[in-house]
């Protein structure tokens, strides 16, 4: 076979998502009493049983659950019973979803189960996630990550890009939409509050709460059975920008827009824009990152700023794009995901629907 015959790579699809309720706490389950819900809802929507997945990845933190290897503990909600191919990374789902989508590529497999999730609220997850941070000169000053988000917003006000008012307003219409997510945690008319660390109030930053999410991913005709509308991946693509904060325009996202342009985001207009955003100064960088502009609907779900389980929240903006696509709500829709410090490391995902 030449070159020209080669075949092209082949078409995979997001077939099923599932999530839980995101609440403040569940103190009552442990994360296989909070994971194993979800994932007998994603494989009853496809009709799929635990022996029928070809490739199982997950996504979640050790230093959430404050023991190593916690994820294995985890892999019980999956089943014991039949053995199957599985991996982890210590990261969101997103990226979990992006080695399954790998997998599925090179023809390993047909269907994947992705899965991630978080329990925030046994620690203090401020404290936490400075562990992300570069252990000689920026974490053993502890700052955290309202505070850093902070950084991030007062250097977009100084650059006259936004101000405490159009912040205000990010977080007002993301909790407004949320209205109609029956999974969000917060919801309706939620005051702006008090500032947290200047400039950033605490309408302006996620909520802190439990939660879990799958998809399935399935390739080519096979997607076609088990979903009446795919939503196709058309494109994925994750990069990271500098570690220490220094180096960084923390009012850009270069990393965002070179993810987005190698997953073809750039390449004609999309309609729905599901964006990781903790806070919503994120929202403002990651709008002009991404080239959005007010025809797009962007976090119809209430995104971060309405429920925001660490390790899981990245996976949810993917299933949330999916969902619509699945349910003729949106043709092309853009999935972001983010990890690490003022928008560290970024994933963009790119989705379509068969034409109707």
């Amino acid at each position: 076979m030449t070159s020209e015959e080669a075949p092209g790579p082949r078409d995979i699809a997001v077939v099923a998502f599932a999530q839980t309720d995101h609440r403040r706490s569940t103190a009552e389950s442990s994360e296989v009493e909070m994971v194993m819900p979800v994932l007998h809802d994603v494989l009853a929507q496809t009709g799929l049983r635990t022996a029928d997945i070809g490739f199982t990845c997950s996504g979640s933190s050790d230093y959430l659950a404050g023991r190593a290897f916690s994820f294995t503990l985890a892999l019980d909600g999956v089943g014991a019973w039949p053995p199957i191919s599985e991996s982890h990374v210590e990261m969101d789902g997103a990226w979990a979803l992006y080695e399954a989508w790998t997998k599925l590529l090179t023809g390993d497999a047909d269907t994947a189960l992705v899965y991630s999730y978080g329990k925030c609220s046994p620690g203090l997850v401020r404290d936490v996630l400075t562990r992300q941070l570069d252990p000689y000169y920026v974490a053993p000053l502890w700052p955290d990550a309202v505070a850093l988000a902070a950084l991030q917003a007062q250097a977009l006000m100084d650059a006259g890009l936004t101000d405490e008012r159009a912040l205000a307003a990010v977080g007002a219409r993301s909790r407004a939409d949320a209205t109609a997510n029956p999974h969000a945690q917060l919801k309706g008319r939620i005051p702006q509050g008090d500032h947290v660390v200047r400039p950033l109030r605490t309408g302006d930053c996620p909520p802190i709460g439990d939660g879990a999410a799958a998809v399935i991913l399935a390739a080519g005709e096979r997607a076609r059975r088990l979903c009446a509308r795919p939503a196709w991946i058309r494109g994925v693509d994750h990069r990271i920008e500098a570690h220490a904060l220094g180096v960084r325009d923390l009012t850009d996202s270069p990393s965002t827009r070179l993810a987005a342009e190698r997953a073809g985001a750039f390449e004609r207009p999309v309609d729905t824009a599901e964006l990781h955003a903790p806070f919503s100064s994120q929202e403002v960088v990651l709008r002009r990152a991404l080239r959005l502009d007010d025809s797009v609907c962007v976090n119809p779900s209430g995104g971060a700023l309405a429920a925001n389980p660490v390790m899981a929240a990245g996976l949810i903006r993917i299933g949330e794009a999916a969902a619509r696509i699945h349910r003729g709500a949106s043709d092309r829709a853009l999935a972001h995901a983010t990890s690490g410090p003022c928008l560290q490391q970024n994933l963009v995902a790119v989705l379509e629907g068969d034409p109707r």
